[in-house]
This record gives C-alpha cells, structure tokens and sequence, in this order.
C-alpha cells in the first residue's frame, strides 16, 4: 500500500467512525430518546441537552473536516495555529477515551463493578451506547493521530529533529524552566486529588457523584493522573534538556497530557456547572481542581507553542 493510498484509507475510516456518534446527536436534537433510559438525567434539562448534542454534533463534524485538511494539498497552506488549535482540542479530549475506556472493559472483565449509576439512581445511558460511541471515538482518534504525524512530519518534521541534549543554548532556557515548574508544581494539585478519588477516596467529591462510583470511575480518575504526570514529565524535559531521549517523545508527552488537563478540565467544568441543581450541585472542591486542571494544562500548551516558536526561528533557512 503506497502512502497516499494509507492516507486515503485513513480518512476514510476516520469519517465513517463519526457516523454512529452523529446519527445518535441528530435522533436526539429530533426528540427521540433511543439509547436513553427512563429517569435518565439527560431528561431532566432538555433544552440544555439541545444545545449541549448540538455543539456535539459540531465537534464532531470537526473531525470530518480535520481528515479533509490533513490529506489534502491545500491542508498544507493552512495557517499553522488553525490547524494545531483544533487537533490539540481533539487530542485532549479522544486521548482518556483510547486508553480509558479499553482499561474499564479490562477491569470490568477482570471481575470490576459497573453498578454505581444503579446504586445512585440515575440511569444515564443504555450500555450498548458506550460501545458504538466510544469505539467510534478510538477509530476517529487512532485515524486522525497517523495522520497528524503523517502531515506534521512533511511540514515541520525538522522541529523534532535530534536529541534533547542537543538542543542549543537559549536565553530565554531560565524563564522556560521556571515556568515549566510552576505549572508542574501547579499540576500537582488535581493530580493528587484525582490520585485521591482514583484510590478510594470521596474528599471533595458531591454526593451524587460519591453515590455513583464504580470500577470504571476508578479507572479513568487514574488515567487522569496518567495524563497529568505525561504532561509535566513533557513540560519539564524540553524545559531542562538533560536527556539523550529523541526531541519528538517530550513533545509528544507535552502535546498530549497538556491537552488532556486542559480539554478536560473545561469539560469537566461546563458539566459539573451545566448539570447542577438545588439537589445535586457540584463541590467547590471539584468546581475548584476542574478549573486548575483546565489552567494548567493552557499553561503546559502555551510553553509547548512558545518552545516551538523558539526552535523554528533557530531551524529557519536549515534543510528541511
């Protein structure tokens, strides 16, 4: 198979991996409630739903148009941010879904719990949902990842060249490494506390959503810790330039934990906010690590931008 028949094959599957999540938003926004069980807490706001399957829908559709840029000749005259802004997004928010969601099946088969929506009393989706939404968001993020690299190494493939320890000096290599460890200092207070919920704890956590824990709560609290250490490990080894490690895993590490905090932070947010009543508000504690999160990962990112922008500058004119 040559490359560019590679390249078609992936956005192919990428585009219909979208399909299921689609169709499910659209029959919603028509007022069916397939796939929602009775006394499902997506009843209860039906006009917030609306515009939430909306936006969704958006998102998605996102993803058809980021297949498109990324295989064709006039993705590569694209502005560099409006490309990197919207696959960053995609990143952060497909990432927890591709590593948590096969750990939850693992765990789950291993002998885990699924019955803290039951033991809450909110049913929320029909089991069947997870399954076709979330196997379409691994395809979607596996596909759209090969292309990313695929297109990113054509058009900036000299900017993860070498080694960390090759990197040349920097006057600007002191105000980096400080800010690189005030977000990773920073980091450490939603990652202890989803260290926290991840083992057992309820520190923080609102009732209903202490009441609705269960094996597969456990596993992605401790994929966010995962993603939280990734980023800072990244932030702080292009920061500290102290390793033979290949320039492209710290980047990597960088670009993906930054986007998880950051993405899901502000997911997170809107949700907790979005969904709050007289009797189910969210913590201020959740209110308050959801939003740090968030932050944080913006930082981790905006260093990330700031390194680039910095090495391009030094590469400009070098072979590509």
């Amino acid at each position: 198979m040559t490359l560019l028949s590679a390249r078609t094959a992936l956005r192919t599957v990428a585009i219909v991996a979208c399909l299921p999540y689609i169709t499910l938003k659209v029959a919603w926004l028509a007022g069916s409630h397939i796939g929602i069980p009775d006394g499902s807490a997506l009843l209860d706001h039906r006009a917030l739903m609306a515009v939430a399957n909306g936006g969704s829908v958006l998102m998605d559709g996102a993803v058809v148009v980021l297949a498109l840029l990324l295989t064709r000749p006039w993705g590569l005259r694209v502005p560099a941010w409006l490309l990197a802004l919207p696959m960053w997004v995609a990143t952060g928010l497909l990432l927890p879904i591709m590593t948590g969601y096969p750990a939850q099946l693992l765990v789950l088969a291993l002998g885990g719990d699924d019955d803290g929506a039951k033991d809450a009393g909110r049913p929320f989706l029909h089991e069947w949902v997870f399954g076709v939404v979330y196997g379409g968001f691994i395809l979607q993020g596996l596909c759209l990842g090969a292309l990313f690299v695929l297109y990113a190494r054509d058009r900036w493939g000299r900017l993860w060249r070498g080694t960390l320890g090759e990197l040349p000096d920097s006057p600007t290599a002191p105000a980096l490494r400080a800010a690189a460890v005030a977000a990773s200092l920073l980091a450490l207070a939603p990652g202890t506390m989803h260290l926290l919920w991840a083992a057992g704890s309820t520190a923080g956590l609102s009732a209903d959503r202490a009441a609705g824990r269960d094996s597969g709560f456990h596993v992605l609290e401790a994929v966010y810790v995962l993603w939280t250490a990734t980023a800072a490990a990244g932030v702080l080894l292009l920061a500290f330039r102290r390793s033979a490690l290949p320039l492209r895993v710290p980047l990597a590490a960088a670009w993906g934990g930054s986007g998880v905090m950051a993405c899901w932070g502000g997911w997170l947010s809107i949700a907790s906010l979005a969904g709050a009543d007289d009797a189910r508000p969210p913590t201020a504690a959740m209110v308050l690590i959801y939003a740090v999160q968030m932050l944080v990962g913006t930082l981790m990112v905006t260093l990330g931008a700031y390194f680039l922008t910095e090495r391009a500058a030094g590469t400009r004119g070098a072979p590509a």
